[in-house]
């Protein structure tokens, strides 16, 4: 059993002990590709990275866990009151009294309830879910074996992270050619900074933050057939201007007639680097990349000399 008192040294236990657990759903990824999507779950996720943008493919390792729940008396009082239980008990009361039993003998004692949780997303969320108990009661301060830690929870908010789809722009748009300058910059990136939190509330939370540093290119083919500058790029590449020097784009070097559809598909990745807010998780995630692309049509400049 690993301790959970740093966390809750951090953030004070407010869980409301007659409130039932939460299912709450977050997704975070591209159209309907799914990365996360909680089950069974009091996990919440917030911030203006967890929708609206796209995701990388980020997978939570562990696709099923146990949450902390309510307390011996609270848990008692779920299934013992109401019309709920009293509809069991009338249907099966042997079953129900066996049922219960588990809740009555810990009536009285500190320590909380665990529940199973998982990622609906995983194709093996649900199997590993229903290999876990449902209900397991812990002491307090300390957390069951695949009991979820700060680290699987820095995890699902990882998954969850979105960024903006670059728009890439290009100069000349329609057409390059051979040695000309091909400018490239993004547009649609807006705010270059995107946050995603994922907590239990209550018990721990994290927040993971990524920023947009800078911008790689792909010209799409060889180094012999293209030259690629990005010393100038900074995070969301270098726009044309007269007589400015060129330090962010590709100068092709042969042109495309021999290419597939006679053009060149460049790629613009953009790369944000992640890190947990307040350093409260001693690791590093990869950072977020997405791309998009543009087909470029590189063409030669004939030139007739005449005596």
């Amino acid at each position: 059993m690993k301790p959970l008192l740093a966390v809750l040294l951090a953030v004070p236990l407010l869980l409301d002990p007659t409130a039932p657990p939460k299912v709450d759903a977050n997704a975070g990824g591209t159209g309907n590709t799914r990365f996360v999507e909680l089950e069974a779950s009091t996990i919440t996720i917030t911030g203006d990275g967890a929708g609206g943008g796209r995701g990388d493919g980020y997978r939570v390792p562990r696709p099923c866990w146990y949450e902390p729940s309510l307390d011996a008396e609270a848990m008692y009082r779920l299934h013992t009151e109401g019309a709920g239980p009293a509809r069991r008990a009338g249907i099966d009361e042997g079953s129900f009294r066996a049922f219960i039993q588990q809740f009555e003998e810990k009536r009285g004692k500190p320590g909380r309830w665990w529940v199973p949780a998982y990622n609906k997303a995983d194709p093996n969320g649900a199997a590993c879910w229903g290999g876990l108990e449902q209900f397991i009661f812990m002491p307090p301060n300390t957390t069951p074996p695949s009991g979820i830690t700060i680290e699987q929870l820095a995890q699902i908010a990882r998954a969850a992270l979105t960024v903006p789809e670059p728009t890439v722009k290009l100069n000349p748009d329609a057409k390059s050619f051979v040695n000309l300058p091909t400018y490239v910059w993004l547009e649609n990136v807006g705010q270059p900074r995107r946050t995603v939190t994922a907590s239990i509330p209550g018990v721990m939370s994290v927040t993971l933050v990524a920023t947009l540093q800078d911008i790689k290119i792909d010209p799409g083919t060889t180094k012999d057939r293209a030259e690629v500058h990005e010393e100038g790029c900074g995070p969301s590449g270098k726009p044309y201007a007269k007589g400015a020097q060129f330090t962010c784009g590709v100068r092709y070097l042969r042109s495309a007639i021999d290419q597939p559809r006679e053009k060149y598909t460049l790629t613009v990745t953009t790369v944000w680097p992640v890190q947990a807010a307040g350093n409260v998780v001693p690791f590093q995630f990869a950072p977020v990349q997405v791309g998009g692309s543009r087909d470029v049509p590189v063409g030669e400049i004939q030139s007739n000399v005449k005596p």
